[in-house]
């Protein structure tokens, strides 16, 4: 779905500009987007596979829940939003806790170019896998796994056919947040 999304500059600055998601691809420009980790207390982490209509990384692992943040909304409110959507899983803003905001350039071909900043939260995981409904336009499939399996199969990108290549030090990265909060 192309939608209107506000345009940041190289150090993650709003610009005062907005643009629609497909003009921003299409031009590389930075925008802000949100990852949402979904841990549970014994170690397991929600992954998503992407739904095959996706443009990019189709049927891949991913985070528990990503998506882009609207034009003028709050960072915080489009996390909350997006769980909702993509997983189901109605939370508030006490149940987020960010961990850091990561710079991402990936070049998909000629003409489309994703340059964001993700704004990347925890999440603990206080339902079952069955209780999480999953947007079947964007998620494909919904799975727990434990915490180093991700870590095996994402440090050195062991597994680059799996996964969504967001880079072994961002993997690491959010590991060792969840690791700290076990």
């Amino acid at each position: 779905m192309d939608e209107l999304i506000d345009i940041l500059d190289d150090d993650g600055n709003p610009t005062g500009r907005t643009a629609l998601k497909s003009e921003a691809h299409k031009n590389g420009w930075f925008h802000p987007t949100v990852h949402i980790w979904c841990y549970t207390p014994n170690g397991q982490i929600l992954i998503q596979q992407r739904s095959e209509n996706k443009t990019t990384h189709p049927l891949l692992w991913d985070v528990s829940v990503a998506g882009h943040v609207g034009a003028g909304e709050e960072i915080k409110t489009s996390a909350l939003r997006e769980v909702e959507e993509e997983i189901g899983l109605k939370i508030n803003e006490q149940g987020l806790e960010k961990i850091g905001v990561f710079k991402a350039v990936h070049q998909h071909g000629p003409g489309f170019t994703d340059s964001e900043f993700h704004h990347t939260f925890l999440c603990e995981l206080k339902v079952s896998l069955a209780a999480l409904k999953k947007q079947d336009s964007e998620v494909a499939a919904l799975a727990l796994i434990p915490m180093i399996q991700l870590a095996e199969e994402t440090f050195g990108l062991a597994k680059p056919d799996k996964y969504v290549p967001h880079g072994s030090d961002y993997y690491k990265r959010v590991i060792k947040a969840i690791k700290l909060r076990l």
